[in-house]
């Protein structure tokens, strides 16, 4: 493995960061002698961000750690348009109201993962609508416009991938890229920044900027991309069976997001836990390489980790004791996600599919049948089968609450309120 003068560099290649990068060989001397101010976008369109932006969080973490100066973007701006990149159809439009509610919700998740302050590498925010908001549209043109062609524009994949699968790119969303590299520009001359980071589907995005920095300002700027996540089955991570897996524990208890990690397949775990945890990269190869029922225990180790950093260390031990508890003890514990229904509702009784679907452990009715045919479907730990089963409260347990189980991984208890 090449070795860099830099430690962020090092660092980041080590632990499977490092996709793209400008002129690698110039950010190295200039990271090994000078602090580098770095941003990544974030767009605010939704309340909490996914496992999916886990990865630029921890690169921006490991930014800081090795001494540089982590810049978080928010989208305020950009949010308004919509990035076509990875889409295959229009975003749909927020009202301002909407993506400024968005945004507070991201922003309690940074501070967990970064030092913010007003020395030279705490990290700042900043919202894109500080100067995108304020642009005259032809000025804005004749200042910025001649620096984009529009058969480069077509080559990039955001664009491309749209045309080829013959969706529609509209021409709000077309503007995108341009607003990108102009924010790279923006940020270069307000606060320093010399590299945007991000995915790999933003490697045309970043460059646009990187290019733009060069022709208007003459100034050199980088550009990183990590790689693309999957899951070693090839299946697109940050889903599971009951829907995004969010970093905010208002949208998934912080329980769901401890077993998410917990059920990683066993090919991912040496690769997530240099991607997401801060272990040692000695310990995490020895992990790694323990087989059949010994990686499992290399699984808690993986879910407590990432837990602990995204939710405390106490929400950590908890959740792993809950799993505990559930798989290994009783079988049933007071800290596994809860749906609370009215005492008459349940006294009347729901039908099995209808109650696992409103559980959340059915995305619909259908699935939930689909569920209990296949006998994937349990009731306080009993198998069911009989889909229009009716659960009431004559089927809570001693600890007065009802179990529902999907598969052997996923529980939710039903408590009646008055």
């Amino acid at each position: 493995m090449v070795s860099y003068k830099s430690e962020f560099l090092n660092t980041i290649t080590k632990r499977g960061f490092l996709h793209q990068c400008t002129d690698l060989g110039s950010l190295d001397e200039r990271a090994s002698s000078e602090i580098i101010p770095a941003y990544i976008g974030f767009d605010c369109t939704a309340p909490s961000l996914h496992v999916g932006s886990l990865l630029p969080v921890m690169l921006l973490r490991w930014l800081q750690k090795t001494g540089h100066k982590p810049i978080v973007l928010m989208g305020g701006g950009t949010t308004k348009v919509g990035d076509p990149s990875g889409k295959d159809e229009s975003r749909q439009l927020l009202t301002e109201e909407k993506i400024n509610a968005n945004m507070e919700g991201i922003k309690c998740i940074f501070s967990k993962y970064l030092n913010f302050g007003n020395g030279s590498t705490d990290a700042v925010m900043i919202n894109n609508a500080a100067w995108l908001d304020k642009l005259n549209y032809i000025d804005f043109l004749r200042t910025y416009g001649p620096h984009f062609t529009i058969n480069k524009m077509l080559t990039f994949d955001s664009v491309k991938l749209r045309l080829e699968r013959e969706q529609p790119l509209t021409f709000l969303e077309f503007n995108y890229m341009i607003l990108q590299a102009y924010d790279f520009l923006e940020l270069s001359r307000r606060n320093d920044c010399l590299m945007q980071m991000g995915g790999s589907d933003q490697w045309g995005n970043i460059i646009n900027g990187v290019e733009l920095g060069r022709r208007v300002d003459n100034t050199q700027l980088f550009g990183l991309t990590i790689p693309l996540m999957t899951m070693a089955s090839g299946a697109k991570m940050g889903k599971s069976a009951a829907g995004a897996i969010w970093l905010d524990a208002e949208q998934l208890s912080v329980y769901d997001f401890w077993q998410y990690w917990r059920n990683t397949e066993d090919a991912d775990v040496g690769r997530f836990m240099r991607l997401f945890t801060e272990l040692p990269l000695d310990e995490i190869k020895k992990l790694e390489a323990l087989k059949n029922e010994e990686i499992n225990e290399a699984k808690k180790i993986l879910a407590d980790e990432i837990t602990k950093l995204c939710h405390g260390e106490a929400a950590a031990k908890t959740a792993s004791a809950t799993a505990l508890q559930t798989f290994e003890g009783t079988g049933l514990s007071a800290n596994l996600p809860t749906l609370e229904v009215s005492k008459n509702d349940l006294e009347a009784g729901f039908t099995a599919f209808d109650l696992f679907r409103q559980a959340g452990l059915a995305k619909s009715n259908g699935e939930a049948r689909r569920l209990i045919k296949g006998n994937g479907a349990r009731l306080n730990d009993i198998i069911i089968t009989d889909e229009t089963l009716l659960i009431s409260s004559k089927d809570k347990n001693n600890e007065n609450v009802i179990k529902l189980s999907a598969g052997k991984k996923r529980h939710i208890l039903i408590r009646d309120i008055d």
